[in-house]
């Protein structure tokens, strides 16, 4: 009952996601080296940032190919949970750098503070290093858009890389910009602060990724725990799904809308009123997921027959601690 994807979206998305792997593989290399030539930190770690990015594209495209595969005998409910798995721990990770870096910046002013002077920036490679950079990150977010776009905006894996891919050119251009005026004026008003510049700004780039990464992060655990999709999305299920359970004559009973990457689960909870046979069940049921991804793109229908909501009353719920 899973969402089917053709193979023309499968090839453009493996496509989109291989450019991914490759675009950061080289920008990370190319961070790494020249922050080492350079003595930056700032540019160390957007290396290493692209490093983790190499890391999630390879994992991405794996996920992209199996997520739509359905139930089988090892996963019974699908593998859609794989990309809000992929989200939540990519987000982890990168949660994790952005704390070693916040560590090491402010290790770096504290020694400096304390008399310890820092290796002078060597800032030749670092002009080099941002218009290369830079151009590379505009591509890649060009082309994950579109590829984003033409596969019909389902995809929330190149979505995130897309979204990753213009995160990042920011972060290049805010260091670029920070470490040129550093340079410039060196000698000048930031004279006090030009030594400790490079941890300045990895200060200040970790402060404006760290709010970014904790939303991704919260949201692929919201995922996991199975908590409701927004409101927008319960009430367009409800939208879509009622002419055909009001043909059918029954009482809707409750209904939810949870999301696991880009696969939406509706669950209704229907009294149909009446006996029903199996075969029935099933057609009202395909009919349903019909209705439901016309208004929702990746959606499915959990059909469950009940006279209760989702929650048992007190009075039968086996979850209930006797008093």
């Amino acid at each position: 009952m899973a969402t089917q994807n053709t193979s023309s979206t499968k090839r453009l998305e493996g496509r989109s996601l291989v450019i991914a792997m490759w675009g950061n593989l080289f920008m990370a290399a190319a961070g790494i080296v020249a922050g080492v030539l350079s003595n930056s930190n700032a540019i160390m770690m957007d290396g290493l940032f692209s490093l983790i990015g190499f890391g999630s594209a390879f994992l991405g495209r794996r996920i992209s190919q199996r997520v739509d595969a359905g139930p089988d005998k090892l996963r019974p409910f699908g593998y859609a949970a794989d990309e809000a798995i992929f989200s939540t721990f990519r987000s982890l990770s990168l949660l994790g750098l952005v704390l070693f870096a916040i560590t090491n910046a402010a290790k770096n002013i504290y020694s400096y503070f304390n008399g310890m002077m820092p290796e002078p920036l060597n800032f030749a490679p670092m002009f080099v290093y941002f218009a290369v950079i830079g151009l590379t990150c505009l591509f890649l977010w060009a082309f994950h858009h579109f590829t984003w776009r033409k596969t019909g905006k389902v995809s929330s894996i190149l979505r995130l890389e897309s979204k990753a891919a213009l995160f990042d050119g920011l972060i290049t251009a805010a260091a670029g910009i920070g470490l040129g005026a550093i340079y410039m004026f060196r000698d000048g008003p930031l004279a006090p602060i030009a030594p400790i510049g490079d941890s300045i700004i990895v200060l200040l780039l970790c402060l404006l990724a760290i709010g970014s990464y904790v939303r991704d992060f919260r949201g692929g655990l919201g995922e996991l725990a199975n908590v409701v999709a927004s409101p927008e999305h319960l009430a367009t299920a409800r939208r879509a799904l009622r002419a055909t359970l009001t043909e059918d004559g029954g009482t809707l009973q409750d209904m939810s809308v949870t999301k696991q990457g880009r696969s939406f689960l509706v669950t209704v909870y229907y009294d149909p009123g009446r006996p029903v046979t199996a075969e029935q069940i099933d057609d009202l049921n395909l009919r349903l997921i019909s209705d439901a991804r016309k208004a929702i793109d990746g959606s499915d229908v959990f059909l469950m027959i009940t006279k209760h909501p989702r929650r048992w009353p007190d009075s039968i719920n086996p979850y209930q601690t006797s008093q």
